[in-house]
Formats: C-alpha cells, structure tokens, sequence
C-alpha cells in the first residue's frame, strides 16, 4: 500500500487495504449525523443478519433456551432486531473514538448515581456486554475525572488491535491490561484506587468457571466480580449501557450491599439474577451471538451442534 495512505490514516506498515477502507470509512461516519450513521447500522445489520448464518443460529438458539414461552416467530425476529442494534453499535465506535470531543460528550448521557464513581475508594464496575459496552467505558472516562482499568483482549491483527486498544484509551489516559497477564496487575489498580471494568458474563470457557442459572439454565461463568471485590476489598457498582435514537443512556447504579459475601458461587448466581433484570428491561440489546451455553455439565450435550 502506498505509505502517503498510510500515513494519511495513521496506520502501521503492514496495514492491508482493506483494513485501511474500513478504517477510512469508520473516520467518514464519525462526521456525519447520528440519524445517517444509525440508518447504515439498520442496513448492515439486516445483511449480517442474512449472511453470518452460524452466528444467526447461536442467537436463535440462546433465545430458544432463554425466552421458552415465546413463539419461533417471536424469538425470529427479536434476533433480527439484535443483529440490526449490534451492527449499529458497532458503526457507532466510529464517533465513539474519531467525532469531536464535544459531540461524543452530547451523545453520552450519564444517569443514575455517578457520585458512585468519585473519591478513591476500590470500585469493581460490572459492566455486562450490552451492545453499548464501549460507549459505557467512552462515557465514563470522558466524564468522570477518574483513572479506570479495562481488561483488554488482544486482536490477532496489530492493525485492528491498534485501533481497538487507541479508540478504548482515547479519554482519561486509562490503564488497559491485557487478559494474557492475568489476575495480579489487576488487583494492583484496584488497590491503588483505580476502577476495574469487568465484564464477566460470558463463557470463557471451564478453567475458573463455575456453573450457575442464567434464565434456569446452568452456563459456565467465571466468579470473577466476587473475587475481585474480596481480594480488593472493593465495592461493586452496576455500569449499563442502553443504546437510544440520540446516543447512549448509560446508568451507573448505586453500589451493592453485602457483596461479596464469603460463597463465590452465591455470589456468580446473585449476579447472573441480577444480570437477567436488566435484559427482561432492553433483551435485544444483549449480546447473543456469543455461545452463553458452549460449555456443558458433564453429561450434558452442547444445545448448539455444528456451524
């Protein structure tokens, strides 16, 4: 690729061009009218809705085990919802990480108990991946004169995942670890007074996990939000993002009375009860093209097949 394009984007060496078009294309939204950006999010998200057929079926299937009492052509069409709002959340980091300052603030509504944020005091942030996670994290680090800490998942492109890891650092200076480096460097911010946003509510997999109910069905889920807070001894303040026509609302909640308590166990299935409140409020929100239920009980056989 010619190097005046590269560095025209400010994009590495080994950028390839098609990376280098989604990158240009992602700074073009970032300057167009939210209504423009929101109507080619409805456009992708009908075509990912057609073609990303093994995604499709993970969705439908976690609706299927989620929300019984629906018909099919109920849950059918709650997933072709989900697949236009994630698609819509997804165009919307271009504004998110490349739209002026002034208009990524006019766009983040912060609501709830943002006094929860202030002072020093340890802070586990359960942050629970809605389609409007990263504009939940944007929204605090621009607005609350606080350094938070965010687990960071490495992208196997440098190019992707140097633009996912600047987008996600763009406000605050906030302290980003990555997943490979484990437990100890995160107890350590949490400790010297920075927020840790977690987001635990997937299937990582049976390492650390345990099985608890997530809408009455057993999902491997990690204790990490219990863990956290007892090693840190740090209190846990609900941060949610709900994707809206102007932007995001983003409701940070009061802190948590007596969590953790000393059961881990207990306390993932509190969360996960919890957790399911707040999706019955916005359910295509929540992100369900993730295998929830990919690990299993023993004996249990997985609810997806093959894609």
């Amino acid at each position: 690729m010619p190097s005046f394009i590269l560095r025209l984007l400010r994009l590495p060496p080994a950028t390839t061009w098609s990376d280098a078009l989604g990158f240009a294309l992602m700074r073009l939204l970032a300057h167009l009218p939210l209504s423009w950006v929101r109507a080619l999010g409805w456009l992708l998200g009908q075509v990912l809705h057609a073609a990303a057929a093994p995604r499709r079926r993970i969705a439908r299937t976690n609706w299927a085990l989620c929300f019984p009492r629906l018909s099919e052509p109920e849950r059918n069409a709650a997933v072709r919802r989900h697949f236009v709002l994630f698609a819509q959340a997804l165009l919307d980091r271009s504004w998110l990480w490349h739209g002026s300052p002034d208009t990524v603030r006019r766009r983040l509504h912060l609501s709830g108990a943002p006094e929860a944020l202030s002072g020093d005091a340890p802070l586990v942030l359960f942050a629970p991946h809605f389609v409007g996670m990263d504009a939940g994290w944007t929204a605090i680090t621009l607005q609350v004169q606080r350094r938070f800490c965010g687990i960071y998942a490495e992208q196997t492109s440098k190019t992707l995942d140097r633009w996912v890891r600047e987008g996600r650092q763009r406000f605050g200076a906030p302290h980003i670890v990555p997943r490979r480096q484990g437990l100890k460097p995160l107890v350590a911010a949490l400790r010297s007074g920075e927020p840790l946003y977690l987001l635990p509510d997937m299937d990582y997999g049976l390492s650390d996990s345990v099985f608890v109910p997530f809408y009455g069905v057993p999902a491997a889920t990690v204790p990490s939000l219990s863990r956290f807070a007892r090693l840190a001894r740090a209190q846990v303040v609900p941060v949610i993002s709900r994707l809206t026509p102007r932007g995001y609302d983003i409701n940070v909640m009061p802190a948590w009375k007596d969590f953790p308590s000393d059961d881990a166990v207990a306390d993932t299935a509190e969360m996960n009860r919890r957790l399911q409140d707040w999706i019955d409020t916005m359910p295509e929100q929540y992100y369900w093209v993730h295998k929830r239920f990919k690990n299993r009980p023993q004996g249990q056989p997985g609810p997806y097949g093959r894609d």
